[in-house]
Parts: C-alpha cells; structure tokens; sequence
C-alpha cells in the first residue's frame, strides 16, 4: 500500500463522482420518459423536513464537538482532535442523519 499515491486517489474519486452523476442523470431520464413526475408535493415536503432535520441535528452535533475540544483540551487534558477527523465526523453525520431522516419521513403516512 506504500505505492497507493494520492494522483491514483484523486483519479478514482474524479471517476466515481462521474459515475454517481451518469447515474443519477440516467435514473431521471428514465423516469421522465416513463411519465413519473421528479417533484411532486410530498417528495418536496420530505426533502424540505429531512434537511431541517438535518440541520438541526447537525449543528447541535457541531457544537457539541466543539465543546468537546475546548473542555477536552483544557479541563480533561484530552489530546486534541484532528481537523480532518472532525470535518469527517461532521460530514458523515449530516450524510447518515438526511439518508435517515429521509428516509423516516418517506416511511411515514401522513407529513
């Protein structure tokens, strides 16, 4: 694994978002060809509450980590957290929270 460089990285995730986007622009075509509508009001409803869900959660997530440093370090004389491991934290959590917040309120009757 010594000679995994980050060039070859940077290449497979280049590819992969371009594979992600023929797909998600694929999938639309399809559905637009067969009639589906992309939006309609419920499918919106679900968008808008699980990104507010997700905000929230989020933020207080945030905060919450950001305590944790500043108490952490000066009170508990924990080590201190690595910023991409933070930013990281952070990212899966807004990705898990909307997947499953979306998720919910899809699976949930009446909005």
């Amino acid at each position: 694994m010594t000679d995994f460089v980050w060039p070859t990285i940077l290449i497979l995730n280049a590819v992969l978002v371009l594979l992600v986007g023929v797909l998600v622009l694929w999938k639309l075509h399809k559905d637009k060809k067969s009639g589906y509508p992309t939006n309609d009001e419920r499918t919106i409803k679900i968008r808008e509450k699980a990104a507010m869900g997700t905000y929230w959660i989020s933020l207080v997530f945030m905060i919450s980590l950001l305590l944790f440093i500043i108490f952490g370090k000066e009170f508990l004389a924990l080590p201190e957290l690595d910023a991409g491991w933070a930013i990281i934290a952070v990212m899966l959590v807004f990705g898990f929270s909307n997947a499953l917040l979306s998720w919910y309120y899809s699976r949930k009757g009446d909005l």
